[in-house]
């Protein structure tokens, strides 16, 4: 979401391929020659300098909810050659990237070709480097002017949004593999859940009135921060006129929507956790059914529920830097429920795991590979595993503490620097077959 993630709020294993000797036959079958491997990244926390993106300015306000600010970034805008040649050295065959609507439409109505210009030479780099783009029309942020106008609480948000989808469309279409419309659509949902073990900071209201106040705004509204009650239903009728939007452009591009999917267990009672996960997804369910040509799953972790809600694991447990359990087999859990569920082809948008210690990046994504191999060869149609995140990059209010990348990098000269876990699951890749 604008401004903060799953990724802050979200307070060795078994290795691919192993498997009882009942389910070894099961076990060799090969992954689909035309699966998808890859990584995952946005525009705002890679690119650097979005002066144009609401997120700017509430890093920017006193008070402020980020630790620091996002500055330049990884430099992606400029680097994202490299970052692109280094993802397919590694063996992936595809790249998940966002296109930011700040810089596409700096100014209500007006739209950058040269901005447009730049994603299309992004997406042909991906393509000369034999990486299919999954391509993100928003990923949380958007421009100044549609958060000081309202953001996704404005009546008329929905017909906006749709405007720039057909836009970026007609000009990037024809380069892109797969689109989604919004990251993490239900993203309003899982703040509500978990502001039950990690209140709201008693901050937001006046960082939001100072944001209001920067922009000029009677009504600043950004994501994070909005009633869902509000915004929901203007959020899906935004991706139902999106999902047209890039269709009218493009009729045979494939257009999806991805979740936050996280795996909900319950403690006690089954009914319990079907209650919690009907708060996690709401409506969002018959949205995907509906307008959408697949499902993105982009779980990190479970969450433990009883009859009130949330409950914090056990002592004891494995937490990751973020915050959160290490659970990897929180993939296989939700990939299940999105099939059982939507019953579309299903794509994992993202998947992956903050830490210092690369071992346990390593066991995570074994383990979270195992359960999703067991997903395939249950005969669930799965075909991604794209990895949050190639680079580390800004984990929004948490600044850069937060390691998810395969790639460190350095702050100060932008060097990139490949860890043992992206030459792991690179050999997983090219060892698929692709």
């Amino acid at each position: 979401m604008s401004g903060i993630s799953r990724r802050d709020l979200i307070a060795t294993g078994a290795a691919l391929g192993i498997a009882a000797p009942a389910d070894a036959a099961r076990a060799r079958r090969a992954w689909p020659k035309d699966f998808l491997w890859g990584t995952a990244i946005s525009a705002y926390q890679s690119e650097g300098n979005n002066t144009n993106a609401d997120a700017w300015i509430r890093e920017n306000v006193t008070p402020t909810l980020f630790k620091e600010r996002s500055g330049h970034a990884c430099d992606s805008y400029h680097r994202y050659g490299e970052d692109i040649a280094i993802a397919a050295k590694l063996g992936f065959n595809c790249y998940r990237l966002g296109i930011e609507w700040a810089r596409i439409e700096p100014s209500e109505g007006a739209f950058s070709n040269a901005e447009l210009d730049h994603y299309a030479d992004v997406l042909q780099t991906c393509r000369a480097h034999g990486l299919k783009p999954v391509v993100t029309f928003n990923h949380f942020t958007t421009p100044i002017w549609f958060a000081a106008r309202g953001g996704f609480e404005a009546a008329d948000s929905p017909g906006l949004f749709a405007r720039f989808c057909g836009r970026a469309a007609e000009h990037l279409g024809g380069l892109i593999h797969l689109a989604t419309t919004f990251n993490e659509a239900n993203i309003a949902y899982l703040v509500q859940l978990l502001s039950q073990v990690v209140p709201p900071s008693p901050l937001v209201k006046e960082s939001m009135a100072a944001a209001a106040k920067a922009a000029g705004s009677a009504k600043f509204s950004s994501l994070a921060y909005a009633d869902p009650a509000v915004t929901t239903p203007l959020l899906q009728e935004a991706h139902r006129k999106g999902y047209d939007a890039i269709k009218r452009a493009r009729p045979a591009l494939p257009v999806g929507l991805t979740l936050t999917t996280q795996d909900i267990q319950s403690t006690g009672t089954a009914a319990w956790a079907d209650t919690w996960r009907d708060k996690l997804y709401g409506d969002w369910v018959g949205v995907a059914r509906s307008h959408a040509d697949f499902v993105g799953v982009q779980p990190y972790t479970r969450f433990l529920v009883n009859a009130n809600g949330l409950t914090w694991p056990p002592a004891g447990t494995e937490m990751t830097d973020a915050g959160y359990e290490f659970y990897p087999e929180a993939l296989g859990a939700t990939v299940r429920w999105a099939h059982a569920a939507i019953g579309k082809p299903i794509y994992v948008t993202e998947n992956g795991i903050a830490t210092n210690d690369d071992t346990r990046r390593i066991a995570y994504i074994d383990r979270a590979l195992a359960s999703l191999k067991a997903c395939l060869d249950d005969g669930i149609p799965v075909h991604s595993y794209l990895y949050w995140s190639l680079l580390d990059n800004f984990e929004w209010t948490s600044g850069y503490a937060k390691h998810f990348g395969l790639v460190a990098v350095d702050l100060q000269t932008f060097k990139r620097t490949p860890r043992p876990s992206a030459l792991h699951l690179g050999r997983i890749a090219k060892a698929s077959g692709i």
